[in-house]
């Protein structure tokens, strides 16, 4: 497995499998997904992407710290979840934010992973709430 920076295009086929069966392509391409500070890894195994994650230089009202980075559309394709892989994109997003003089990352997790977050040491802040037509979700961070 290797894990290497893509850009957010490379995203929009596992987001539309993995995060929105439902909704239109163009609804795949997330706001700030090409922002200057924002940052898509992707997972390989023999050289076929299998995992993604995105990162934005954007602030939660709820977190105390001034600079932190929001984690969003993390996703892995079935035949290839539970081998850690998505802990490993985080392993390498890490440094890099903290290279931007930030240690929060935060995300709205969906309650299907709120153990996995959990498991690589995101805190719960809040309560949970519904995300209209994805689920309930639950606002989580992790200082880094």
């Amino acid at each position: 497995m290797q894990v290497l920076r893509i850009n957010a295009l490379d995203t929009i086929n596992i987001r539309r499998e993995m995060l929105r069966q439902d909704f239109p392509a163009e609804a795949c391409h997330y706001p700030g997904d090409d922002d200057d500070l924002t940052f898509h890894l992707g997972g390989f195994v023999d050289s076929k992407l299998v995992s993604i994650a995105s990162f934005y230089f954007n602030k939660h009202e709820s977190i105390q710290e001034d600079n932190q980075f929001q984690l969003r559309g993390m996703a892995t394709l079935p035949d290839f979840q539970g081998q850690g892989i998505s802990s490993q994109l985080l392993q390498t997003a890490f440094p890099i934010i903290k290279q931007n003089l930030v240690n929060v990352l935060w995300c709205n997790a969906r309650k299907t992973a709120i153990g996995f977050y959990e498991s690589v040491g995101f805190e719960k802040v809040g309560d949970e709430f519904e995300v209209d037509k994805i689920g309930t979700h639950i606002l989580m961070y992790k200082k880094i």
